[in-house]
């Protein structure tokens, strides 16, 4: 089975409503809004992130790979994931 950036947008998007914003306000949370300009996510929420990632997908997020073009969005996150998985 093949994983769409669809489907990986959906599972980030939910992960991030239950673990951040306890299953409030997914409404309005824009799949392009930045988790550090709203102050969504910290470093510590990046290395939750990071966790679920390579648990959910079965791949490492290397060092360099941490920076907010890659994981600062559901769609950011969805991307690289999708880059990841190629």
């Amino acid at each position: 089975m093949t994983v769409t950036i669809q489907d990986t947008a959906t599972q980030v998007r939910e992960y991030i409503i239950d673990r951040f914003l306890f299953g409030q306000g997914g409404d309005r949370l824009s799949d392009d809004a930045s988790f550090l300009e709203q102050n969504l996510v910290d470093s510590t929420g990046v290395l939750e992130i990071v966790m679920f990632l390579e648990q959910k997908f079965g791949f490492k997020v290397q060092d360099q790979e941490l920076i907010p073009e890659n994981l600062d969005s559901v769609n950011r996150i969805a991307a690289f994931v999708a880059r990841k998985l190629k």
